[in-house]
């Protein structure tokens, strides 16, 4: 079998990198997920730069296209196999593609600080031997709180947050939320808001996301 035009290169197990990786296969679009060792510094390398400038994690190659943020990734990935796999993630009227841009700036503004502060000292600082900020702790989660309550407000008169149909609006809250709710004590966070809760049922449980989770456990 040729290989898939396609590379996302890093960890599955990074939530930028899982957020790719749930889009293409909701799309359908074949992929080779190429390994990078952050232990080793392989991200830092130089030929890895020349793809990431930043010297993260992910970077995306399609054939001779080069990106490196998973959001835009996503984004060009909707775009450019619109009629692949999930129709409609980015939208198919000016209207609700307003709504998840709305919704999805909520998540990388409001959402993604504290959920990432608590992912890694909940989650990764203890792996990588690091004291957890029990003050930094108490801060997110309050901001993550906060950001809840408009969701739990938001989800009790619509399906999804941009409108009735899944998107990526939706979708980039999978990473981040995952963690929180199946690798911490912070899941009643999420489980103690009834509308949020449903939300976080259905999305966490699509087929797409499911095997990016069996890719993380692997």
């Amino acid at each position: 079998m040729a290989t898939p035009p396609v590379k996302v290169y890093g960890p599955a197990l990074s939530t930028a990198v899982s957020r790719v990786l749930v889009c293409l296969l909701e799309k359908d679009v074949p992929f080779q997920l190429v390994p990078v060792s952050m232990a080793k510094l392989e991200h830092k390398k130089p030929d890895y730069i020349k793809m990431q400038p930043f010297g993260q994690v992910p970077a995306f190659q399609d054939e001779d296209i080069t990106l490196f943020e998973s959001r835009a990734i996503c984004r060009y990935i909707a775009e450019k196999y619109p009629n692949k796999g999930t129709a409609g993630l980015f939208g198919t009227n000016p209207l609700v593609k307003a709504s998840i841009d709305q919704w999805l700036e909520a998540e990388s503004q409001s959402f993604n600080p504290p959920s990432s502060v608590l992912t890694f000292q909940l989650v990764f600082a203890s792996r990588m031997k690091l004291k957890q900020d029990e003050a930094l702790i108490k801060q997110n989660e309050a901001k993550l709180v906060k950001v809840l309550d408009v969701y739990e407000n938001r989800l009790e008169s619509s399906r999804y947050l941009a409108g009735d149909e899944f998107t990526f609006a939706d979708l980039s809250h999978l990473p981040n939320t995952q963690y929180l709710v199946d690798k911490t004590d912070r899941a009643e966070l999420f489980t103690s808001r009834k509308n949020v809760s449903r939300w976080w049922s259905e999305i966490s449980t699509r087929t797409a996301w499911k095997k990016v989770v069996e890719m993380q456990n692997a």
